[in-house]
């Protein structure tokens, strides 16, 4: 997660891909949001930090076991109160924040980023030796696999393991993960790199040497047109750990993958339970970046953030060895959190990456003074409040988060910053201009308590201005799945979207390059918008980083200004309450949440 600035050195060389620099920041603040409409960081916590460099690890880095953290003895069991049930164990069709964070601690990929005790970022190697060898041309990546290194049943992890991972993801079923690796490898925009394999390995087919290659049973070697000196931090991502090649079934893999982490899944019962205990064949002295203290974790599902909270606040029997993976602290008991010293020891708290925003179907909303209607009519406070006010989030002008570099302070075409009530005469107006007042809106929100409190304060706002709105729920669990297909049937529906790291890069290509749009992808806008795909072309390549920023925030304003095919609502605060007995919570600002690797169960001596 960034900031307004960035520092990023170029590789130049093989030897510079161990010390080449990404760049993350902890956390920012900017506008306001409580119940008052307005506020700043007086009400919502602290001020921005500075960016902080994220290196690229060495063979001595990437050399487990991982840092102790002080204090920290192993043993215990962890009690997790989520919300919402994994639909994905699958790490390739893995991408949202709750299952990447159970994720973390069943797979492993090439590379992870690691947490020291200073709180400083590296990218280490993983199950690779280090974060990466490149050319000096920037286009290859070599990687050499560690010794030691197995899945849960034993069998020996190779480069064939490391070819079949990537090769699979080319596959028609593997639909919800990240794409990147696959576009670099494919020199594709959009879905079309699918084309290069169209059925995945399955068939016999296979990638071609000149594009994956894999010499000796530890070698692999990554070949792009382009360079791509982010690789080290894509192949982080739990989307790209590491799935068997004997051991992969394909669609059921989803239901009970073999794993690589400190854990696996003992049972697994969905919108119920999952129980992880160790996993006997990972070695720790092959994992820089985890500690694994737990003996086991017992995640239960179906707790609302008020129920979450509330426990967590009470802390009692198993209670005290509770947090939650990603329930922030519930708008109703905010307040009392807050401004409690009781439980201000008890909480972790820190900015996401995400920023919340309303998706308007293009394919369905065709007129644009309907849908600059729609932004002006939205209440930005009605939102936010509903989510916990300034203690939860922050307004947002724009579809860039001001963690990112190139963005600008106070940037607000619709005066919501000012005005976060929104205006309500200026998008009637817009409606009779464009002669539909009266506009019938499909407007889908998922059943959580938050997300419904908002949608009656957007449902109210825009039919003051002159909607009718035909507002319609879901369950959390099939939410994405829901808006993710192309003829969904609905005009609007929330979609919030975090950086994969320190570049829009990540965020303005994934969701309005109009050459992905296809089920279960990212683009729920279905903009296929000419000036930005060729404007996504034209970014991506610029070679120094402080251009392409502030040219990816000159796009972020045509697509808010002149497409509106998003309205920004707010900028994502996170702020995590465990139990009393829940030791070395720290935030990890790369995953927005506590960091669960550090983790450990504090020995209840009463």
């Amino acid at each position: 997660m960034s900031k307004r600035s960035l520092r990023q050195v170029r590789l130049t060389g093989a030897a510079i891909a161990l010390t080449g620099a990404l760049i993350l920041s902890a956390c920012s603040s900017g506008g306001g949001g409580g119940g008052d409409g307005g506020g700043g960081q007086e009400n919502g916590g602290p001020a921005a930090e500075a960016p902080e460099e994220i290196s690229f690890g060495d063979v001595e880095a990437s050399t487990g076991p991982a840092e102790e953290v002080p204090g920290a003895t192993p043993g215990g069991t962890v009690y997790v109160l989520q919300e919402v049930s994994p639909n994905h164990l699958d790490p390739g069709q893995i991408y949202v924040a709750a299952e990447s964070t159970i994720a973390s601690l069943i797979h492993r990929g090439l590379t992870a980023v690691r947490l020291d005790n200073e709180g400083n970022y590296t990218v280490v190697g993983d199950l690779a030796t280090d974060a990466g060898t490149v050319s000096e041309d920037g286009r290859t990546w070599t990687y050499t696999l560690k010794d030691g290194i197995h899945f849960n049943d034993g069998t020996p992890i190779t480069s064939a393991d490391v070819r079949h991972t990537f090769e699979r993801t080319f596959a028609p079923f593997v639909t919800n993960g990240p794409t990147f690796v696959q576009q670099w490898l494919a020199d594709a925009e959009g879905a079309e790199y699918r084309e290069l394999l169209p059925e995945g390995p399955y068939e016999g087919d296979h990638l071609p040497d000149t594009v994956l290659e894999t010499p000796d049973e530890k070698t692999v070697v990554f070949h792009f047109e382009q360079p791509q000196t982010d690789l080290p931090y894509a192949l982080s991502m739990v989307g790209y750990a590491l799935v068997s090649e004997a051991g992969d079934t394909q669609e059921t893999y989803d239901q009970e993958p073999l794993t690589t982490g400190p854990y696996a899944i003992e049972d697994f019962r969905p919108d119920r339970s999952m129980t992880l205990v160790r996993n006997e064949h990972w070695d720790p002295a092959t994992d820089p970046a985890r500690n694994a203290y737990p003996d086991r974790f017992e995640i239960t599902f179906g707790h609302s953030a008020d129920d979450s909270t509330t426990r967590l606040m009470a802390d009692n029997g198993d209670d005290r060895y509770a947090l939650s993976f990603n329930s922030s602290v519930d708008p109703g008991n905010a307040p009392e959190v807050a401004s409690n010293p009781e439980y201000q020891e008890r909480l972790v708290q820190g900015y996401q990456q995400y920023v919340a925003a309303l998706a308007i179907n293009m394919d369905r909303v065709t007129d644009v003074k309907v849908r600059q209607a729609i932004a002006y009519a939205l209440p930005l406070n009605g939102v936010l409040n509903a989510y916990g006010g300034a203690f939860s989030g922050e307004y947002a002008g724009g579809l860039i988060s001001p963690l990112l570099p190139g963005y600008e302070e106070g940037y607000d075409p619709y005066g919501k910053l000012a005005n976060p009530q929104g205006d309500i005469e200026r998008a009637r107006e817009l409606l009779e201009e464009a002669d539909a007042v009266g506009y019938e809106l499909n407007y889908v929100h998922h059943t959580n308590n938050e997300d419904a409190r908002a949608a009656v304060a957007v449902e109210d706002a825009l039919e003051e201005a002159g909607f009718v709105v035909n507002r319609s729920d879901v369950p959390q669990t099939s939410y994405y799945d829901t808006i993710g297909v192309v003829d969904n049937g609905y005009d609007l529906y929330r979609s919030n979207w975090g950086h994969d790291w320190l570049s829009s890069a990540t965020v303005i290509p994934p969701q309005f390059d109009g050459r992905q749009i296809q089920d279960q992808a990212s683009n729920y806008t279905h903009l296929n918008d000419e000036h930005v795909n060729a404007e996504i072309d034209r970014i991506r390549e610029i070679t120094d980083p402080a251009e392409a920023a502030a040219e990816w925030f000159g796009l972020n304003k045509y697509l808010v200004e002149d497409v509106v095919a998003q309205i920004p609502l707010y900028y994502y605060k996170m702020n995590i309450l465990h139990g009393s007995l829940i030791g070395g919570a720290e935030f990890n600002a790369g995953l927005g949440t506590v960091d669960m690797q550090r983790i450990h169960v504090i020995q209840d001596e009463s």
